[in-house]
């Protein structure tokens, strides 16, 4: 088992296909990213299968493949590792729902992310809603930006809800995509979040933050999607399973509860919003501290997956060679040759569907002492012919850390 240093760098939906528009290339062949390239170059690629089916096409169950965790024994819901990035110690008759504050006009989900709704004003609207529904069964919570957590309590409610992801969904009908109950023990969790979706509007409308945005010709966040509930679950811990102590860094509550759940450090980087504009520095120069005492580091970029599903081809690009300059670059520098390196992402967003795909992953790793393959650049056309091969569950935590 290697003891060596260790960072995975998580570029969230990174992976894509061919563009016409990029001449039959994707956009990690065309970025310029020799920090990646490096990693393919010095070491051994491959794929790894992150979202298998039978389990949703979201970020956690993604996450918690890269992390080796065992998805059939182990999978909780979004709602569940959200509430633990925000410190939400949840009792065993608490249900934790991941909610997002969305744009609806005319019944249509128009924007998933509530146009991007600041911070400060998220907190004001959750606010509302908790004036409005709050009680010692109801409760919502801010988390970052559009990303919110609600929670019920009591011994009625079940995470057996069936509900579509909300950025799977622009242009549909909302009334076309209700929570379900997945058999008689969830229809009552099933009906208080319709009820909750019907009646949030006319307070969040309302809102002076939503008539201000209004007003200034702007999104407004004016609706609420519940989804992927979830109850506290059991994780083993990664120190456990593979001898190592580590930490994640993020913007995004669902890595940082993961994390927490794992049983790693769970670092906050000031200035870290889950975009295009987070701390690209803080997040390096946090990875680079967390090395001096701990095994490994993984450092979780949320931007990439923002900009891929809003089908901007020029911000992925960018927001990819950021990725590589301002991180995986310094890191590396800083670091040092003889540390290990892995990068992929969580999932594919294609550009041109806006949405996740269950397609595997590219995977370099670079190993001290372990021969490179001569794969010479990272890309989803490269990787798979490279010695790894086709990985899945816990494989890439494996080729790592043994175990």
């Amino acid at each position: 088992m290697s003891m060596r240093k260790t960072v995975i760098f998580l570029g969230d939906g990174m992976a894509d296909e061919p563009l016409a528009e990029l001449g039959g290339k994707t956009p990690l062949q065309v970025a310029r990213t020799p920090g990646m390239d490096r990693i393919a170059r010095e070491g051994r690629s491959g794929t790894l299968l992150t979202l298998p089916l039978g389990f949703p096409t979201s970020s956690e169950v993604a996450n918690m493949s890269v992390l080796g965790c065992d998805l059939p024994t182990e999978y909780c819901g979004r709602g569940a590792l959200e509430a633990a990035g925000r410190g939400l110690k949840l009792g065993p008759d608490d249900t934790a729902f991941r909610i997002n504050l969305t744009s609806v006009e005319d019944g249509i989900l128009r924007d998933f992310s509530g146009g991007r709704v600041l911070q400060e004003n998220a907190r004001e609207l959750i606010g509302a809603l908790n004036d409005r529904f709050g009680s010692d069964k109801i409760r919502f919570y801010p988390g970052v930006s559009y990303r919110n957590i609600l929670i019920l309590s009591g011994p009625e409610f079940s995470a057996k809800v069936k509900a579509d992801k909300p950025d799977d969904n622009h242009g549909e009908p909302v009334a076309s995509h209700l929570p379900q109950a997945d058999g008689l023990e969830g229809e009552a969790t099933a009906a208080v979040l319709r009820k909750l979706i019907a009646e949030a509007p006319a307070v969040l409308a309302e809102h002076p933050v939503n008539k201000r945005l209004k007003a200034e010709g702007k999104a407004i966040a004016n609706g609420i999607w519940p989804w992927s509930g979830g109850k506290v679950g059991a994780f083993r811990k990664v120190q456990d399973k593979f001898g190592v102590r580590g930490a994640v860094i993020s913007a995004v509550d669902v890595i940082m509860g993961l994390g927490r759940c794992l049983g790693m450090d769970a670092i906050p980087v000031p200035g870290a919003t889950g975009y295009i504009d987070t701390n690209y520095e803080g997040k390096a120069a946090a990875a680079i501290a967390a090395l001096k005492t701990l095994d490994f580091v993984y450092v979780h970029l949320e931007a990439i997956d923002e900009v891929s599903h809003e089908q901007n081809l020029a911000l992925k690009l960018k927001a990819i060679e950021d990725f590589d300059s301002r991180i995986i670059v310094p890191v590396m520098e800083a670091v040092g040759p003889d540390a290990n390196y892995a990068v992929l992402p969580d999932h594919p967003v294609p550009i041109k569907l806006g949405k996740h795909t269950r397609t595997p992953v590219p995977v370099s790793v670079r190993m001290v002492g372990v021969a490179p393959d001569g794969i010479q650049t990272y890309s989803e056309i490269d990787c798979p012919r490279g010695a790894l091969g086709a990985m899945k569950a816990d494989g890439l935590m494996r080729v790592l850390f043994g175990g």
